[in-house]
């Protein structure tokens, strides 16, 4: 089969900067809701700045709940939420809705685990000197976790554009609908395979950003 690149091209770079678009809404968004409900979990955890057992208990559950569903399957399974909140289940929106619920409780985690990671002593030290369980947080915990932070979050990035991708199966725009609509679906093996190495240089770039920054943090 002979490609028209020349029809196909704009239609590319379109399902580039929807897939962008999309990542980046998506962890901006996710990434601000996972660092305040993994902040809580640190925080509300036994022996925690605020410890509060029902709190910890209903957000541990519900990390619990919804990280370990696959993506595919919790397109389809929100999509009542979807439909109520955005208005329609298909398309960028209803896509970007559910890979901002996905990543919120993935990064939640990540920031709890190296949260936990940080000195008791120095928070300790913190408290003795009358700073507060919000100064300390701001101030100490998250200063001290940022550079495993950071690369918690390019982990997670990674999989907001396989998610991304993913989002192709119900229209979501971005590179996962040109593999499949333009690819697969007209059994252009030319086209998915251009798709599919768009998207492992976007991967490939985020995870050397990601690490960049990430020493950028540890040094100083």
């Amino acid at each position: 089969m002979t490609t028209n690149w020349d029809k196909l091209r704009p239609v590319l770079f379109e399902s580039i900067g929807t897939t962008i678009y999309m990542v980046v809404i998506t962890l901006v968004v996710g990434g601000l809701i996972g660092l305040v409900v993994g902040t809580l979990l640190y925080a509300t955890r036994k022996g925690g700045i605020l410890q509060n057992t029902a709190a910890y208990t209903v957000l541990n559950i519900l990390v619990n709940i919804v990280r370990p569903i696959p993506f595919i399957i919790l397109l389809a399974a929100l999509g009542p939420v979807t439909l109520a909140v955005v208005g329609r289940t298909i398309g960028t929106e209803a896509a970007i809705f559910v890979m901002i619920i996905a990543s919120s409780f993935a990064i939640a985690r990540i920031v709890e685990q190296n949260l936990v990671t940080v000195d008791p002593g120095v928070i300790e030290a913190a408290r003795a000197m009358g700073a507060g369980p919000l100064r300390i947080i701001v101030t100490l915990l998250i200063p001290e976790a940022l550079g495993p932070l950071i690369l918690g979050y390019t982990f997670v990035l990674i999989g907001i554009v396989d998610m991304s991708a993913m989002a192709g199966t119900i229209g979501g725009g971005g590179l996962g609908d040109f593999a499949i609509v333009y690819g697969y679906q007209r059994f252009n093996w030319q086209v998915t395979l251009v798709a599919t190495l768009v998207i492992i240089l976007l991967v490939q770039a985020s995870q050397f950003f990601g690490n960049w920054l990430a020493r950028k943090a540890l040094r100083r």
